[in-house]
């Protein structure tokens, strides 16, 4: 086996402006191929879809991802999320601000984007962070994660 690779259905027929947002956001990042769906509707279940992205190859980073345009069908939930392990600060600054979209849906570091995909944008070092109950506490109240709160708790 040569790599798991994640695949992402857009209930919503934004494929082609979610992918070209995220190839934006990170760094180490290019669509690599795109096919759409024909002109002519296949059956029933198509229609509408004519143009949408059928499969998309792209990479987050150097991660290799596949998506498509799903109808309106399927849409993505909390069930599952992309993890992003920031080095510091800045960089869960600079993931947060261009990733979180829902406030509602801010808890503990999770954060859900405009195109409904949850991410979850946490220190590398989060196990450590979070190794005193005071820590898990002070984490429990947060949104985004603030690694000098999680570090001062820990010196409780």
């Amino acid at each position: 086996m040569k790599k798991i690779v994640p695949s992402l259905w857009f209930g919503d027929n934004n494929c082609e402006e979610a992918i070209n947002y995220y190839v934006n956001v990170f760094p180490n990042s290019e669509i690599q191929k795109i096919v759409r769906y024909p002109n002519e509707a296949l059956d029933e279940h198509f229609k509408g879809m004519s143009g949408k992205i059928i499969t998309a190859e792209f990479t987050l980073n150097g991660q290799k991802y596949l998506a498509l345009d799903g109808g309106p069908y399927f849409h993505f939930n909390e069930a599952i999320s992309m993890t992003i392990e920031c080095e510091d600060q800045d960089e869960i600054d600079y993931f947060w601000d261009k990733l979180s979209h829902v406030k509602e849906a801010e808890q503990c570091g999770w954060a859900k984007d405009k195109f409904g995909l949850s991410w979850q944008i946490v220190p590398y070092n989060m196990r450590a962070l979070t190794g005193t109950d005071a820590q898990i506490q002070a984490m429990m109240k947060m949104q985004k994660i603030i690694i000098r709160e999680l570090e001062e708790a820990g010196s409780l």
